[in-house]
């Protein structure tokens, strides 16, 4: 028989109700609005037997995830607000008839319980949920610029109190089983193997009588006035304002706790129907459709193939952050090489230190700390380097050492071993003229912190095969990256537009405009750092080494005003030396006034915050146009994550493909030829970009 349902409700011997959840056809059940009549005709067959029934259990019969929310796709097909308010309204109607049901309601929650999944188990009287490390609990709608239309903001604050509420709310974040039965979001964590034994106890208890406990009693009125404004300032600190969610979040909750539940619902779904409509939300959502898409990539036309081990030369702080994601996340084996004892025991060091910071957030074990430990090992010498499937290279950027290091793997490894390079700048043909076997060397960048950062850049040369593409990028994938393919040309992808919007950034300096202005106006444009701040953390001295290399390569355009060297002269490298742009003491960080002089510049504010940030920005953009037409990034998609990904271009806006469809092509041509005869011709569009405008064109199509 074809399951063509995803409820499907059964009664035991012991008149008790199963209600299991399987979406057919898809990996992960998610809500869809098609399933409100199907969930109809259940509650009427419920309440036709309601005096019977001992209780109800809803649990999922797909054997890793719960609910993983409400599908998606039904917002893009809303074409005003009332459509997707009323999508909202019809989710709280079926919840409210859980939560109504005359005998006790259980969620048995394994895997994935999100969104409305997790609205879902709200609305029932219990939750028991596995202790699984894949069981995760949350209400992440604010990554997607919404709030939780059914029910989420209304109930959550009534279960677990306000301040508990607003943290997972409007961050997004997702909850441990552990952590969600300390908030009291779930009455027990218990292993997978007796959940549904532990649900089916819940579900013959009787229905629980909310108590309102002291604290919350303390919160009331003038407390919680404190409370929300002190919420809505910090919240402003974060989002500049650029994230509407945000304070609508703050708005429906206040307004349901003082007007009471009927009215908050209300109100929750006319403020969700108005989110689904923002440019914001729309462009949360597609990068969220983007990165679904791209993880059904390979990169090439070729199946990937396994990769068990692998080997990483240099035990610096990108060698060992790649070393990190190895273990951590693809849970392979790491030989560590590095030139000296010191550095070999440098990255060990630092993978124990972020094993144990997970430690004592109780998010590993002791025993888990060490197996992890175990899988990690070093020296000098290319011992068990015979075994690896691939070895990633992170030694400095000199192009004849990384062709040593190619020729000593090439000795020393196994037949067919993947080399990737983790080279910034330099071509990667380069690097593999002299392999024996070039069509095994690719580039594999990844960004700094490469255990924090998402984004990496697979850059294969001409000569790079298939299958060692859709290895490479498999692999990222499972190290937890988000890889993008790109052709290998000076800067790639990242770097390229990165140098013009960094070149702007001295330009505006050595004009007299302070550097607080600089950083602060591209903060509110919704860069998450300014770009003197970035070149702080990145090293003046690695901005020094890179620029010369865009330069020879792609030409005079990249040339930037000549600052990096009168910085270095004066030691001045940025944070790892203590003094850069700023000084830093702790975690205190202000403006290095003496800098000024250093560079002869007498700061003087004149330019808007909104020019300023354009300044920046324009030609990051118009590099990007240039990239996709030279084929560098496949897509305007591709473009968009990996700006995003790579250096944080604003996630509300899309990412600079859909930034410039949502300005509009002409408004944009016409600004940067303005910008073009007020400070210089780096700012003219390139031809793709007028012929686009002219003929009414878009990236992303209508």
């Amino acid at each position: 028989m074809i399951q063509d349902k995803a409820f499907t409700l059964t009664i035991d011997e012991n008149n008790l109700a199963w209600l299991s959840i399987d979406v057919p056809g898809e990996k992960m059940n998610t809500l869809q609005s098609a399933f409100a009549d199907e969930m109809e005709e259940i509650f009427v067959e419920l309440e036709s037997k309601q005096d019977k029934l001992t209780g109800l259990v809803v649990h999922s019969t797909k054997p890793d995830n719960f609910v993983a929310g409400a599908d998606v796709r039904m917002l893009d097909a809303c074409t005003t607000a009332a459509e997707a308010e009323g999508l909202a309204a019809k989710g709280q109607q079926m919840f409210d008839k859980l939560a109504s049901m005359p005998f006790t309601t259980v969620a048995a929650i394994h895997g994935p319980c999100l969104g409305g999944g997790l609205e879902l188990a709200l609305a029932c009287d219990y939750r028991i949920s596995s202790d699984a490390d894949i069981t995760r609990l949350g209400l992440p709608e604010v990554q997607l610029g919404l709030l939780p239309g059914s029910g989420g903001t209304q109930r959550l604050p009534r279960l677990i109190g306000l301040l508990a509420s607003l943290d997972i709310i409007l961050t997004g974040k997702q909850l441990r089983a552990k952590k969600a039965k300390k908030l009291g979001l779930v009455e027990e964590s218990v292993p997978n193997t007796v959940l549904l034994t532990v649900a089916a106890q819940y579900a013959a208890k009787s229905k629980p009588k909310r108590k309102v406990s002291t604290k919350e009693k303390l919160m009331s009125g003038v407390g919680r006035g404190v409370i929300f404004d002190k919420a809505r300032k910090q919240t402003l600190s974060k989002t500049r304002g650029n994230y509407p969610a945000a304070e609508a979040i703050l708005d429906v909750i206040r307004f349901g706790l003082e007007k009471g539940m009927k009215k908050g619902l209300a109100n929750e779904a006319k403020r969700f129907g108005e989110l689904v409509m923002t440019s914001e939300s729309k462009a949360l959502r597609s990068i969220f459709f983007a990165t679904t898409e791209m993880k059904k990539d390979n990169g090439a036309d070729a199946e990937p193939q396994a990769v068990n081990r692998i080997g990483v030369l240099g035990g610096g702080l990108m060698g060992a952050g790649i070393a990190h994601v190895s273990v951590a996340k693809a849970k392979v084996p790491v030989r560590v090489k590095d030139v000296s004892e010191k550095g070999v025991l440098n990255a060990l060091q630092y993978n124990y230190k972020l094993f144990e910071k997970q430690r004592k957030r109780r998010i590993l074990t002791r025993a888990k700390v060490q197996a992890n430990m175990n899988q990690l090992t070093g020296g000098t010498d290319f011992t068990t380097f015979s075994q690896a499937d691939m070895v990633i290279e992170a030694v400095f950027e000199d192009l004849s050492l990384k062709q040593q290091m190619v020729n000593d793997i090439e000795q020393n490894g196994k037949s067919g071993v993947i080399f990737a390079t983790n080279t910034s700048s330099l071509p990667i043909a380069q690097i593999a003229e002299q392999a024996d076997k070039p069509e095994n060397v690719i580039g594999l960048h990844y960004f700094s912190p490469a255990e924090k950062m998402p984004l990496a850049e697979i850059i294969p040369h001409e000569g790079t095969s298939e299958q060692t593409i859709a290895t490479t990028v498999a692999f990222a994938r499972k190290q937890g990256k988000t890889p993008i393919v790109v052709k290998d040309k000076a800067g790639f992808f990242v770097n390229r537009i990165l140098a013009p919007y960094m070149n702007e950034s001295a330009h505006l300096l050595l004009a007299n405009e302070p550097i607080e202005h600089i950083d602060k106006s591209l903060l509110d444009f919704g860069f998450p750092v300014g770009p003197i701040t970035l070149l702080d953390e990145v090293g003046v001295d690695i901005g020094s080494k890179i620029m010369p290399i865009l330069v020879n390569e792609l030409g005079p355009r990249f040339q930037g005003p000549d600052v990096f060297d009168i910085l270095l002269k004066d030691d001045r490298k940025g944070r790892k030396s203590g003094k850069g742009f700023y000084t830093y003491k702790g975690k205190d960080k202000k403006v290095d006034e003496t800098v000024y002089k250093v560079l002869s510049i007498t700061p003087n504010q004149s330019i808007s915050a909104e020019d300023l940030a354009l300044r920046c920005v324009l030609p990051m953009l118009n590099e990007a146009v240039l990239c996709l037409e030279e084929g560098i990034i496949r897509s305007a998609r591709d473009g968009d994550i990996g700006a995003i990904f790579g250096i944080g271009f604003p996630p509300f806006l899309g990412g600079p493909f859909r930034y410039m469809d949502q300005y509009g092509l002409p408004e944009l041509v016409a600004k940067m030829n303005s910008f073009a005869d007020s400070y210089g011709e780096r700012f003219k569009p390139c031809d793709v970009l007028e012929r686009m405008a002219e003929n009414g064109e878009s990236f992303y199509g209508k």
